[in-house]
């Protein structure tokens, strides 16, 4: 089998050319993109660390109560956040929840218009389909490592790379949900001289609301997964604990901020969930 390893298909190389080229050709918009998401990510972390603990958490019961109109629900959310505040994890659940909120905007921005897009040109879909499947099943660490040459450390190479692992999900369901519109529908649409905009606003997006909401908590979810390896980067948050605790290996604080990043992904989860909502 020797003959066939000794002329390699130069994967590698080439993806080190390409991005060797970007780094040389595309300072201008990766330094642009670094300002824009690091503004985004100190106006999130500004709103969730400025006032006191309790006014946040009072503003995500309020929030819970709005969405999901339960007490119980509204209960788990504040019992949650006083595990949070009683086990001193508070500074580091704001800088994922950073994370994850950023993560969340930038991934349905650009999923949503991406799926609707797909959904209404099936070739588009069929040419998109292969790029998802490697966005979703290439190692996250290989991101890291051209987030670092492009954006350095911090915050901004993990939310880059916690995008690119993430996006695919809103993309995906955001398509399932336009393109399995019934036909019925939008004919008795057209039917009625609905333009493309109005069958798309008013139609399309309506019934596809569960799964672009599912679209939605599957971007929180796959962006919790992300905070220890954000963390990798120099990205701050639950993840640095997770980490500091496999260097020393220390069994109590692992499980402390591994719970706590358990904690915060089911509060998340109750808080979106749409089902029984109409």
């Amino acid at each position: 089998m020797d003959w066939l390893t000794e002329t390699k298909i130069p994967v590698g190389k080439t993806a080190k050319a390409a991005f060797d080229w970007l780094q040389d050709n595309g300072a201008w918009f990766f330094d642009g993109l670094a300002d824009a998401m690091e503004a985004l990510i100190d106006a999130i972390l500004w709103v969730l660390q400025t006032p006191h603990p309790l006014v946040v958490v009072a503003a995500f019961v309020a929030l819970t109560w709005v969405l999901q109109r339960s007490w119980k629900t509204c209960l788990f959310v504040v019992l949650g956040f006083l595990f949070i505040l009683n086990q001193d994890y508070w500074e580091e659940t704001t800088e994922s929840l950073t994370l994850v909120l950023s993560a969340c905007v930038v991934c349905m921005a650009v999923g949503v218009p991406i799926g609707i897009a797909a959904a209404h040109r099936p070739r588009l879909y069929a040419w998109m389909r292969p790029v998802l499947d490697l966005m979703q099943t290439l190692p996250t660490f290989v991101y890291l490592i051209p987030a670092i040459v492009f954006f350095g450390i911090g915050m901004v190479p993990g939310l880059i790379a916690t995008v690119i692992f993430v996006v695919p999900a809103p993309i995906r369901l955001t398509h399932l949900g336009v393109s399995s519109t019934p036909e019925p529908l939008l004919e008795a649409a057209r039917a009625f001289g609905a333009t493309p905009r109005q069958t798309l606003l008013k139609v399309e997006l309506p019934y596809a609301f569960p799964q672009i909401m599912a679209g939605l908590n599957q971007t929180i979810m796959l962006s919790l997964s992300m905070v220890v390896v954000a963390a990798l980067v120099g990205a701050d948050g639950l993840g640095v604990p997770v980490v500091r605790a496999l260097n020393q290996v220390n069994t109590a604080l692992g499980f402390e901020s591994g719970f706590i990043i358990v904690v915060v992904a089911i509060m998340l989860d109750r808080i979106l969930r749409v089902e029984g909502n109409k």
